[in-house]
Parts: C-alpha cells; sequence; structure tokens
C-alpha cells in the first residue's frame, strides 16, 4: 500500500504539471495495487479513482472520466457516510464535469449541495469553501448570470487571499476568474490589470509550459483584441496555443477554444482566409469532443457562419 500511495503522488504531481501522459501510468499502477491489496470497497480506491478521474477530466476526456467520479462517489458514500468532507469533494468534481459538458441543469445542485456541505462541515473560512464559491460563480457565469457570479468571485478571491497568501495558484485562478466576467461585461479597464497579475502568478508559480498559464494568457489576449491592440493579443494567441498544443491531447477542448479566440482576432482584423482556416479547425475539435449544442461548439460554428455570410 505504501508503494501505491507514493506512485499515487509522484503521479499528483505530474498531474499539477501539466505532464498528463507521465501522470496517467502511475494513476492506473496505483489503482490496479490498492484494489489487490486492500479490496475494491476501501477508501484509498476512492481516492484513487477520484485522481484517475480528475485526470481524465484535465485532459477533456469526459466520457472516461465520468464513471469513476460516480464510482469514487458510491464508494465513499456507502463507506464515510452522506455527510464527509470527502464526499463534498466528489460532489464537487462530478459537478465540474457536468458543467464543462454544458450540463448546467445536472451541475448547479451538485455545486449548491457541496457548498452547503463544506460550510456544515469546515466552517465559513477554509480554501474547499472558497472553491466551492469560485465554482458556482463559474456555473453561474456560464450561464450568462453575472450578477450572481460576481459577489461569488470576490468572496472567493478575498479568502483565498486570507487564507493561502497572494501568490497561490488558486488566488491567480480567482483573479482570472473575476477579470473574465468584467471582460464579458465589457469593463477592459477593470479586467486587464488583474489578467497581467493572473499571467504572471501563474508562470511564476506553475512555470512557463502549464497548461492552466495557456489559459490565462488566451485570456489577456481577448482583452487586448477588444481594445484593438491586435499585436500584442496575437502574441499571446500564439504563446497560448503553442502551450497547449504541447502539453495536451490534439482533441482537447481548450486546443478549439483557443483556435477559435485566434480566429475571432483575425476576423477582427479583416484577415478573413486565415480566419476560417482557424475556425475550421477549431469546429473540428469541437463539434466532436463537445457535441453540436455545447457553448463553445455554438460559439465557433456561429463565428464561422458570420465570417461566410462576410460579417465576420
Amino acid at each position: 500500500p505504501a508503494v501505491a500511495t507514493s506512485l499515487n503522488n509522484l503521479a499528483l504531481i505530474y498531474n499539477n504539471q501539466g505532464r498528463y501522459g507521465e501522470a496517467e501510468p502511475l494513476y492506473q499502477e496505483a489503482l490496479a495495487m490498492k484494489k489487490r491489496l486492500l479490496g475494491d470497497e476501501h477508501l484509498a480506491v476512492a481516492t484513487s479513482l477520484n485522481n484517475l478521474a480528475g485526470l481524465y477530466y484535465n485532459q477533456g476526456r469526459y466520457g472516461e472520466a465520468k464513471p469513476l467520479y460516480q464510482e469514487a462517489l458510491a464508494l465513499q458514500k456507502r463507506l464515510l457516510g452522506d455527510e464527509h468532507p470527502d464526499v463534498a469533494t466528489c460532489l464537487n468534481n462530478l459537478a465540474a464535469l457536468y458543467k464543462n459538458q454544458g450540463r448546467y441543469g445536472e451541475a448547479q445542485p451538485l455545486y449548491q449541495d457541496a457548498l452547503a456541505m463544506r460550510k456544515r462541515l469546515l466552517g465559513d473560512e477554509h480554501p474547499d469553501v472558497a472553491n466551492s464559491l469560485n465554482n458556482l460563480a463559474a456555473l453561474y457565469y456560464a450561464q450568462g448570470r453575472y450578477g450572481e457570479a460576481q459577489p461569488l468571485y470576490q468572496d472567493a478571491l478575498a479568502m483565498r487571499k486570507r487564507l493561502l497568501g497572494d501568490e497561490h495558484p488558486d488566488v491567480a485562478t480567482s483573479l482570472n476568474n473575476l477579470a473574465t466576467l468584467y471582460q464579458q461585461q465589457g469593463r477592459y479597464g477593470d479586467a486587464q490589470p488583474l489578467l497581467i497579475e493572473t499571467v504572471n502568478l501563474f508562470r511564476q508559480s506553475l512555470g512557463s509550459d502549464h497548461p492552466t498559464l495557456a489559459i490565462g494568457l488566451n485570456n489577456l489576449a481577448r482583452c487586448y483584441r477588444e481594445t484593438a491592440d491586435y499585436d500584442r493579443a496575437e502574441e499571446l494567441c500564439q504563446e497560448a496555443l503553442a502551450i497547449a498544443q504541447a502539453a495536451l491531447p490534439a482533441d482537447n477542448q481548450w486546443n478549439g477554444r483557443f483556435l477559435d479566440d485566434f480566429a475571432t482576432l483575425y476576423a477582427a482584423q479583416g484577415r478573413t482566409e486565415e480566419a476560417r482556416t482557424l475556425y475550421q479547425k477549431a469546429l473540428a475539435i469541437l463539434e466532436p469532443k463537445l457535441g453540436a449544442d455545447h457553448p463553445w461548439t455554438v460559439r465557433c460554428r456561429e463565428n464561422l457562419a458570420k465570417l461566410d455570410e462576410g460579417k465576420g
């Protein structure tokens, strides 16, 4: 069992570094070893199921992640009861999966249950409570419910700064999320300094080749695009896409998202043919990966249609 724990811990480091190909066989070996040594009904097995599911989630392999999350949740409920911090974490993880599939109606009650349980069990001031606030806010943001999302994002950011310090990656995530909300509201002057701080923090804490940095870079690029600073935007789009393509599977949804945003930058400059090529590449990733009705797929398809109509 101690060897299995070490395999799991090394895999966790690789996962957090975005080195998913190295993490996967270690997680799988740890899970198999725990099942052999401890039996199928053991908390350590639930932990391994959850970790392997999280790796698949990070890679956008939602079909593989979902049954593992569900199995981990059911096992933890049997072993720990319905009220336990680990159960709340599993609820949160399954909700995140549903959210990223665009299944918002299924995600919301799970996020809300996880938040309420964490407050009951851990108190109002705890990093897991901040995570739940952030995640519920992200769901509201995805639904366009910006008035409900903003105070939750702000509460999560303030709590993370109090509990984790100003330079923690979770603080950077909160800065990024709040800035993205401001962007969506057209508040680019409020968003830009937060996004610059986000990118600097991610680069400092995660390194220059981490997929999470790519998300921050892409969001900052969008901010520059919306303020017509196209040269800066293009440089950041290129860096974000290069990081994602090196770190993630070719069909990962983030590659599609970054291609879509890059195409939108070209369209804004009247570079129609370059934009069309990137939109087509993005759609070829997003549609099979997320489905035709996912918000990212719909947006990309609409962007391409506007371009073909001479409007983009």
